[in-house]
This record gives structure tokens, C-alpha cells and sequence, in this order.
């Protein structure tokens, strides 16, 4: 059985989902720009008999008539877009092995960021570049790992 694992930022809300998930796909609407703090939503669809919160528990914000939003009420971190009594969806970014899903489609794309289409054109910096590598020296980061931890935060 395959089992996806995910969370917040701040590890304060870890989520566990049993059994295959669904097609991810990123939303450009309006609502999904503003709820994510970026270009579109990212997500990726789950039954929600399959899904149990192993730390904590989301905050909810409702959104619209339909659609109530998932996130931690700590960090901030976006969590999840439920849509009705039986649909969850989870933000890609949440997810522990983001890099693992395959985007099949694009909703709302009418509401598209004028410059998403130029998104792979622009110059890249490799993260072994000197100035690059020198900011990323000095990073001390407080984040959660992405696996599941028997405590959090690390007792110091």
C-alpha cells in the first residue's frame, strides 16, 4: 500500500495518507493565488477516509461557498483545499516527496500570471554558484525534515 507523508513548515500538523493519491494539478484562480502567497495552487487529491493527522490538527479558513482551506495555525504553512464533505487536496509543497507527483492539468488558467509562460526562460543560478553558495553558507535552518519525527521541536 502506498503511504505519503507530509506537513507544515513548523512541524506543528503532520498529515499521513494511506492508499494511491490522485492526479496533481495547479489552479491559476484568484482564490488559490491568495491562499498560497504564489502564482497558482499546487495540489494533489486524497479520500478523505484514507487521510489521518498524526500531529496536530490544520486551522480552517472558508474560503468560498464550497471550498473551505487547511493550513497550520503556527507557521502559516498551506495545507489543504477540501472541497464538499468527501474531497481533500493537499498542497504539493506540504507534501514530504513534493518532487514525486506529476502535474496532469491546469485550472482557472484565464487567471494565469501574465509571466508563467516565461517561468522557464528566465536565467538560473546554480546553487553552487560562489554568491549562491556563500548566502546558503550562512543558513541555519529551523524547519521541519520531510519524514516524520517522534517530537518536535528537537529538545535542546
Amino acid at each position: 500500500m502506498m503511504i505519503s507523508t507530509g506537513g507544515c513548515q513548523c512541524g506543528a500538523v503532520r498529515f499521513r495518507v494511506e492508499g494511491e493519491l490522485e492526479e496533481a494539478s495547479i489552479c491559476h484562480c484568484r482564490m488559490c493565488q491568495k491562499a498560497t502567497g504564489g502564482l497558482f495552487g499546487p495540489y494533489v487529491g486524497a479520500p478523505f477516509s484514507a487521510v489521518s493527522w498524526t500531529r496536530g490538527r490544520p486551522g480552517y479558513f472558508q474560503s468560498s461557498n464550497k471550498v473551505r482551506r487547511g493550513f497550520c495555525r503556527d507557521c502559516g504553512t498551506p495545507l489543504t483545499f477540501e472541497y464538499g464533505k468527501g474531497n481533500i487536496s493537499f498542497a504539493l509543497g506540504a507534501m514530504d516527496k513534493p518532487h514525486s507527483f506529476k502535474l496532469c492539468e491546469q485550472l482557472a488558467s484565464p487567471e494565469r500570471i501574465a509571466d508563467f509562460q516565461a517561468l522557464a526562460s528566465l536565467p538560473e543560478h546554480p546553487i553552487d554558484e560562489p554568491r549562491a553558495a556563500a548566502h546558503l553558507a550562512g543558513i541555519i535552518s529551523f524547519q521541519h525534515p520531510d519524514f516524520d519525527t517522534a517530537d518536535w521541536p528537537p529538545k535542546t
